[in-house]
């Protein structure tokens, strides 16, 4: 974990985080069988729905550092939807290499040039999105801090 933290510090990483995104947001519309983009498919708005979300935690984490703010009840619940993000992410990186693995069945086939190059550019973006997610919980972890609120409850005076 020491050599990932070495290599993305917070700042590179929430960076990262949003370029890679931008990239999957991007690489989602296309077609790996077809080398075309697909803008009418109302499933390929999914993924970059869900990537609001994760944008909007990447923002909520640049403010909090930038603020040197404790974490509060809504950063926690959106680390939570993120959770729910996360797991739709593992979804498409299994749907990537579910597509790769295809790749034999369609010999008799025209398969663009840019199948696999692509493909494979597509999963590894995929893990370092997944990579980048968990390294990102760990920096609030350690940066914010934990999400305990009984404590901050109890060093604040109603009566002034």
């Amino acid at each position: 974990m020491k050599f990932i933290k070495g290599i993305f510090p917070w700042k590179r990483t929430l960076i990262t985080s949003l370029i890679v995104i931008l990239l999957l947001t991007v690489f989602n519309f296309y077609g790996l069988y077809t080398n075309k983009f697909y803008f009418f498919k109302i499933g390929n708005y999914i993924f970059p729905l869900l990537a609001l979300g994760h944008l909007l935690f990447l923002y909520v984490m640049w403010f909090k550092i930038k603020e040197d703010e404790l974490s509060d009840p809504p950063m926690r619940n959106l680390e939570y939807v993120l959770y729910f993000i996360s797991l739709v992410y593992i979804y498409k990186l299994i749907e990537t290499v579910t597509t790769l693995f295809s790749y034999g069945q369609y010999d008799n086939h025209l398969i663009p040039a840019t199948f696999l190059p692509i493909g494979i550019l597509i999963l590894l973006l995929y893990i370092l999105l997944l990579v980048l997610t968990f390294l990102t919980f760990s920096y609030r972890r350690e940066i914010v801090g934990t999400y305990t609120f009984d404590e901050m409850n109890q060093h604040v005076d109603n009566w002034n």
